[in-house]
């Protein structure tokens, strides 16, 4: 027998055999560190398959009363009223229209920001007046765009000055109602749209306009309505197809005044 052929029937076979054996050390050291880091991260509450019904639906916010089906909310799912929830959604929808705009597209961020800042403050109003606490970030978005068009007066020097009035509130031709802040506009609106308006009775957009806006042929309320059902639901879609005339008193305590100012 040549040495090549002795070579060949008495080194290869050895050379299988560690081949296969460093090969089924390195599949078991594998397969062992897939299963300890699978119950690492099951007992961690890290690992998630697939996400939960919660994390897939949007976000609704709803009462006992709500009439609407399973089909009319689109897939929302129903949640608990809370002050974080009701922050969110607004805090969602300003953070919706916020989004940069192409070159010579207008303003590339609406005044509204921090967007968390708003959501909490808007809903702190609602508590502090009663109020629905979508109303007043809805008349906005129909005034001024999310106070991204206000009307700015020249003063006597003849230079245009903000007026900060997102909500054409005390606006009249040219007369205009001053204010130093956002938040102080939004301050002023609640107490009056409480006093002279829902505590007599306009308690929806529709019965709102005839008195904040006479003029309007109807698209005023039409546009609230809208963007009111869109915090509602979270969604614009939802908002456009779901939009009704809101009942203005669904989330307040309209039976308990006792903290208003």
């Amino acid at each position: 027998m040549s040495i090549v052929r002795y070579l060949w029937y008495t080194t290869i076979p050895k050379m299988k055999s560690i081949f296969l054996a460093f090969a089924w050390l390195l599949l078991s050291a594998g397969v062992s560190l897939v299963v300890i880091a699978s119950v690492s991260f099951y007992n961690i509450g890290e690992f998630k398959l697939f996400p939960s019904q919660e994390e897939q639906n949007k976000v609704l916010i709803t009462n006992a009363n709500s009439q609407l089906t399973d089909e009319e909310i689109l897939g929302a799912t129903t949640v608990v009223e809370t002050d974080d929830a009701r922050a969110l959604l607004v805090e969602n929808f300003l953070r919706r229209y916020n989004t940069p705009k192409p070159i010579g597209g207008g303003n590339l961020n609406h005044p509204l920001v921090p967007e968390e800042y708003f959501g909490k403050f808007f809903v702190e109003l609602a508590d502090k007046y009663n109020l629905d606490f979508r109303l007043l970030p809805a008349i906005a978005m129909q005034e001024s765009n999310l106070c991204n068009h206000t009307p700015k007066p020249k003063n006597e020097a003849g230079v245009e000055v903000e007026s900060y009035n997102c909500l054409g509130f005390g606006v009249y031709g040219t007369k205009v109602t001053m204010f130093p802040s956002f938040e102080a506009n939004f301050e002023q609106a609640a107490k009056t749209l409480k006093k002279n308006y829902i505590d007599i009775g306009l308690d929806t957009p529709y019965k709102i306009m005839k008195k904040y806006t006479p003029p309007s042929d109807g698209s005023w309320a039409e546009s609230v309505n809208q963007w009111m059902a869109e915090m509602r639901y979270d969604d614009r879609k939802s908002g456009i197809q779901l939009k009704e005339d809101a009942d203005l008193l669904e989330f307040t305590e309209s039976s308990d005044e006792s903290h208003i100012k």
